[in-house]
C-alpha cells in the first residue's frame, strides 16, 4: 500500500501571493476594516479562518459602509475589470491589488489587442470571476468561448486574438485553438494558461495512470480543483473530490492498494496534511502486518512518544560527551519531562489554534482525557525521580516545568499585544531549546559537578542548537499555517530564506564545535559520532523546499529522527570503543 502526494498540491504562486498580502495586512492591522472583493480564494475553510482574523469577504460594494473612512479593499487574485476598479476609486475606498501577475499579464494582452481592433476570444468559463474581469479589458470587443460549438457559431469577426483563462484545461484549450485556427487561420493565439495549472493537470493524469484511486482535495466551488477531479475521472480511475478530511468517512479505501492525492491551487497545507495522514493511517490498518512498523512509527510521532525517546537519546549522548556513565535515571527524567511538556502544550495550544487541525488533531480530540492523565503522570514521575536524584535536580526541573506549563497561558490583559510567552516572536524555538538542553545536559550534573566545566557547556550547546534548528525547520514547513493563526515564529518574523540562512550558519558552528571539542580535550571523542546529526539536519533543509511532497506527519517524524540518530551514533561509538579496547 502507498499514499502518494502530488508535488504540485497546494497553493499556486498567485494564491500564495494574495494570501501573503492579506496576512501581512492582518498582522499590522490597526483600526481599519479589511474587506476582500469576493472570497479571497475558493476554499471555505480558509475564508472562515480569515474572517476570524478580521478579513471580511463581500460580494457587492454596497456592503461597505460609506461612512467608514478606514475601509480597505483587497482585490483578489482573479482581478477586476477597469470599470469596477474605477467605481471603487470613486467611492473613495482604499485599494490593495492582489491580482495574480499571470492574470495581470492576460489583462495587458487583451487591452493591447482590443485597442488595435482585434476581437478578443477568451477561452474559459463565463461564470468565473477571472473571466468576468478579463472581459472588462476588451472594451466591448470580447467574447467568452466555453466549448467547440461556441466557435462554430461565430461569424467572421475579422482580426482575432485568443487568450485563455489561466486555470483552463490544457487539452480543452488545444482543441479549441485548433478549431479556431481552422476557421480563422490568421488568429493571434496566446497560451495564457498558468504553468502551475499545466503542471498540476499533467501530474494528476500521471498519478491516475499509476494509482488505483485518486483523492482531489479542495473547495467544491473551485474551478481548477473540479477540473483536476474531471481529468482524473477521464483516466478511468475512481476519483473522490473532497473538501476536508471528514469527507473521507464512509469511503471504502480498503479496496485500493495505491492512492494518489492531489489538491487545488487554493487548498491550504493543513487540510492536505490531515487527508494524507488519515488515508495513510487507515490504509495501514487495512493491510495488517505489512504496514505494522509504519503504523507504529506514525503512532509514536503523533503521540509525542517519539520526541520522548529522542530526549532520552540526547540525555545519553550528553553523558557520554561529558565523559560520564549513562544512568537510566537521568534518561527517564529527560524523556518523561519532554513528553509531559509537549503533551501539555499541545493540549493548551490546540484550544487557541483549533481552526487549523494538525495530523495530531484526531488523536488529541478522541483521547483528550487520557492524554491529560498521561501528561500529569509523566510529570509527576519525572519530578519524583528528580527528587531522588537530588534537591538541585528537583528544584531546576520544577522551575522549568512551571515555565513550560505557563508557556501558552495568557498572563497579561487582552489589550496587550504579547499576553503570554508564546506571543513573543521566536520564543517557541528558544524556550524549547533551553528546556531540552537543561533536562538532558544540565540536570544530571547539578548535584556533583561544576556547571562551567567545558564538557557541560559543549553538551548544553549541542542539545540547545540541535533542538533550536530542528524546531525552526518545522516552523519553516508550517509557515503557511502559522501565518493564518497569527503566530510569530522565527520564519514568520524574519522570513523563510533568512531563517534557512541562519540555520545553515548554526549548523556550521555546531559542526566546528563538535570537531574541535575533543581536540581541545573539552569532551570525549563521541563528539565525532554526533556530527552525523549535523549532516542529517543539513539534508532536512532541503525538505523545507519540498514541503508539498510530504505530509505533516512524515516531515515531523523525519525531523524528530535527528535525536534518534544521536542515540545510534553514540551506540556505534560505544561499540567501536569497546572493540578497540578489546583488541588491545
Amino acid at each position: 500500500m502507498s499514499v502518494r502526494l502530488a508535488k504540485t498540491a497546494g497553493f499556486c504562486m498567485g494564491v500564495r501571493r494574495a494570501v501573503d498580502i492579506v496576512l501581512d495586512l492582518a498582522q499590522k492591522k490597526g483600526r481599519e476594516t479589511i474587506y476582500t472583493y469576493g472570497p479571497l480564494i475558493h476554499n471555505p475553510q480558509t475564508v472562515e479562518l480569515l474572517k476570524r482574523r478580521g478579513i471580511v469577504p463581500i460580494r457587492s460594494l454596497d456592503e461597505i459602509d460609506p461612512e467608514n473612512n478606514a475601509a480597505l479593499l483587497i482585490i483578489r487574485a482573479h482581478g477586476v475589470s477597469p470599470a469596477e476598479r474605477s467605481r471603487i476609486e470613486e467611492l473613495g475606498i482604499r485599494i490593495v491589488d492582489a491580482t495574480c501577475p499571470r492574470v495581470a499579464h492576460v489583462q495587458k494582452i487583451i487591452r493591447k489587442y482590443a485597442s488595435q481592433g482585434y476581437e478578443i476570444l477568451i477561452l474559459g468559463d463565463a461564470e468565473h470571476p477571472e473571466v468576468n474581469g478579463l472581459l472588462g479589458f476588451a472594451g466591448g470587443r470580447g467574447r467568452v468561448i466555453g466549448d467547440l460549438s461556441a466557435i462554430d457559431r461565430l461569424s467572421d469577426p475579422g482580426k482575432v486574438c485568443v487568450v485563455a483563462q489561466t486555470t483552463q484545461d490544457v487539452e480543452k484549450f488545444r482543441e479549441m485553438v485548433a478549431r479556431i485556427r481552422e476557421r480563422f487561420p490568421d488568429a493571434v493565439v496566446f497560451d495564457t494558461i498558468c504553468d502551475s495549472t499545466e503542471r498540476r493537470q499533467t501530474e494528476v493524469k500521471q498519478l491516475a495512470a499509476e494509482m488505483d484511486a485518486i483523492f482531489v482535495v479542495g473547495g467544491k466551488n473551485s474551478a481548477n480543483t473540479c477540473r483536476l477531479a474531471t481529468l482524473s475521472e477521464l483516466q478511468g480511475k475512481p476519483t473522490f473530490h473532497i473538501e476536508t478530511v471528514e469527507d473521507v468517512d464512509g469511503i471504502d479505501i480498503g479496496r485500493f492498494d495505491r492512492i494518489g492525492v492531489s489538491a487545488g491551487a487554493s487548498t491550504p497545507n493543513w487540510i492536505i496534511d490531515r487527508v494524507v495522514a488519515t488515508l495513510t493511517e487507515r490504509k495501514s490498518e487495512s493491510r495488517g502486518r505489512s504496514r505494522r512498523l509504519m503504523r507504529l512509527w506514525s503512532f509514536l510521532v503523533r503521540t509525542d512518544i517519539y520526541s520522548a525517546v529522542g530526549a532520552g537519546c540526547l540525555s545519553a549522548s550528553c553523558s557520554l560527551l561529558q565523559g560520564r556513565h549513562v544512568f537510566l535515571l537521568h534518561v527517564l527524567i529527560a524523556s518523561l519531562y519532554v513528553y509531559a511538556m509537549h503533551t501539555l502544550n499541545r493540549l493548551t495550544d490546540r484550544k487557541s489554534g483549533w481552526q487549523i487541525g494538525s495530523f495530531r488533531e484526531d488523536a488529541y480530540l478522541r483521547q483528550e482525557p487520557l492524554f491529560i492523565i498521561l501528561c500529569a503522570l509523566a510529570l509527576l514521575v519525572a519530578l519524583l525521580l528528580a527528587y531522588l536524584d537530588g534537591p538541585q535536580t528537583f528544584t531546576l526541573l520544577l522551575v522549568i516545568s512551571a515555565a513550560g506549563g505557563l508557556y501558552n497561558v495568557p498572563l497579561l490583559p487582552e489589550r496587550w499585544r504579547f499576553r503570554s510567552l508564546k506571543d513573543l516572536p521566536g520564543s517557541k524555538n528558544i524556550s524549547m531549546a533551553a528546556a531540552w538542553a537543561a533536562s538532558t545536559a544540565l540536570l544530571p550534573v547539578l548535584d556533583n559537578e561544576s556547571y562551567l566545566h567545558p564538557s557541560i557547556i559543549v553538551s548544553f550547546l549541542f542539545v540547545g542548537m540541535l533542538v533550536f534548528i530542528r524546531s525552526a525547520l518545522s516552523d519553516v514547513g508550517d509557515i503557511q499555517d502559522d501565518r493564518f493563526l497569527g503566530k510569530e515564529t522565527l520564519p514568520v518574523v524574519i522570513g523563510k530564506k533568512r531563517t534557512q540562512v541562519l540555520l545553515k550558519i548554526l549548523l556550521a558552528v555546531l559542526l566546528v564545535l563538535l570537531i574541535c571539542a575533543p581536540s581541545f580535550g573539552w569532551t570525549s571523542s563521541v563528539a565525532f559520532a554526533l556530527t552525523a546529526c549535523v549532516f542529517y539536519l543539513w539534508i532536512c533543509l532541503d525538505l523545507c523546499d519540498r514541503r508539498s511532497e510530504l505530509s505533516g506527519a512524515v516531515l515531523e517524524g523525519l525531523l524528530e529522527t535527528v535525536y534518534i540518530i544521536a542515540g545510534f551514533g553514540c551506540l556505534a561509538w560505544f561499540v567501536l570503543s569497546f572493540f578497540i579496547a578489546a583488541q588491545r
